[in-house]
């Protein structure tokens, strides 16, 4: 669940936040609550199915329709590299504000760190431990900060339930940013390799899926309430990076040192999310731990590659991967309530529940929205 949560939370989460919240203010408080609520329906159904049928999601869409896994597998792994570039880069943003070295140097050193992990002989029990601890430091560090920013509760609390205003687009923006593309498989794959599986672990399965989704809510509330405390005391964020301004405005230059131990911990998990759950879905259950942990640490060092060539993701890389991100989520989705639905065979005929498939299908249509969305970036990619 922590594995899902951190990988999440990337540069782009805290970015995305801090401008909702800049454009927003309170109100944003409705879309957090909305996506969240959204965020566990999908969850929900795709842990379970993954879960208790002990397959990936790529070899259930292959027992589905022959092709379908491997096309499933291909737009998550194009998408997870690019996006790896953009969260390596995170990391080396993150050194910067700590050290002031330069963000290739700290890009390259925080790779190598992610690569030393996989490579460690014991690289299961390395990865868990290392995504806990950073997580917990991130909600701890955020916590802080939103406590010294002094935001205004009440009004925050009161917008959750009546907001003053209300915009789907940032919804539906949300929840791709949090399930969409390999994120909500990260997790789900990490619970079958660690042998969490089948009918008896339905319990653990569903509290371990909705964990997911809360430690990434409370984490975005955090950030949150961070940022608002400062909007509504008075200050004008206007800098390129509106998240380092306002943690220095709440917290002076502490704040901001903080900011880059939170923009690091957050890149560099999303790294290891993005690495493994890419690796799972182009290789399977019969792989050797060994072969995966080593394929894991060459797409690290590809994608350290390619930043330390251009110092950052390509624009249009990042568009792209945008879009194929957006089309993973009802594609993947749809594969997941289909064995739900008609496959009790590939659940060792478990009997699912009908209001879970409810929610689930309510969620794919919200989904297929998305993926509508994501053609626009598409559209701005040919022109």
């Amino acid at each position: 669940m922590f594995l899902m949560a951190t990988s999440a939370v990337g540069p782009g989460f805290i970015v995305q936040t801090t401008t909702f919240t800049v454009q927003l203010g309170a109100a944003f408080a409705f879309a957090i609550l909305v996506s969240i609520l959204v965020d566990i329906a999908v969850q929900l159904n795709v842990w379970r199915v993954i879960g208790v049928s002990g397959k990936r999601a790529q070899e259930l869409a292959n027992t589905v329709l022959p092709g379908a896994g491997w096309f499933l597998a291909a737009l998550i792994f194009i998408g997870g590299l690019v996006f790896n570039v953009g969260n390596i880069a995170g990391t080396g943003l993150g050194t910067n504000v700590l050290f002031g070295v330069d963000p290739k140097i700290g890009g390259l050193v925080s790779a190598a760190i992610a690569i030393a992990i996989f490579l460690s002989k014991r690289a299961g029990v390395a990865l868990d431990k290392i995504v806990v601890v950073l997580g917990a430091v991130m909600i701890l560090l955020i916590g802080y900060v939103a406590i010294v920013s002094q935001p205004p509760l009440g009004e925050a609390l009161k917008n959750a339930v009546i907001p003053d205003n209300v915009d789907f687009l940032i919804i539906t923006t949300l929840i791709g940013g949090t399930i969409g593309g390999y994120i909500t498989y990260a997790g789900a794959h990490r619970m079958i390799d660690a042998g969490v599986s089948g009918r008896e672990n339905v319990g653990e399965i569903t509290k371990s899926s909705i964990l997911g989704i809360i430690i990434t809510g409370v984490i975005r509330v955090l950030l949150f309430l961070a940022i608002l405390g400062v909007v509504a005391g008075g200050v004008a964020l206007t800098s390129d990076n509106l998240a380092a301004e306002a943690f220095q405005s709440a917290a002076g230059d502490i704040g901001l040192k903080l900011f880059g131990v939170i923009l690091w911990a957050a890149s560099i998990t999303s790294v290891i999310g993005a690495a493994y759950t890419s690796i799972s879905f182009v290789t399977t259950a019969k792989t050797s731990p060994r072969v995966r942990s080593i394929a894991t640490c060459v797409f690290i060092a590809v994608s350290a590659t390619v930043f330390t060539l251009l110092g950052q993701a390509p624009a249009t890389l990042l568009i792209m991967a945008g879009a194929v991100n957006g089309l993973i989520l009802p594609v993947g989705f749809a594969v997941i309530l289909w064995v739900a639905w008609r496959r009790r065979d590939l659940l060792g005929g478990y009997v699912y529940p009908k209001w879970l498939l409810v929610i689930g299908v309510a969620a794919w249509l919200l989904t297929l929205y998305l993926g509508y969305r994501s053609l626009g970036g598409l559209v701005q990619l040919w022109a």
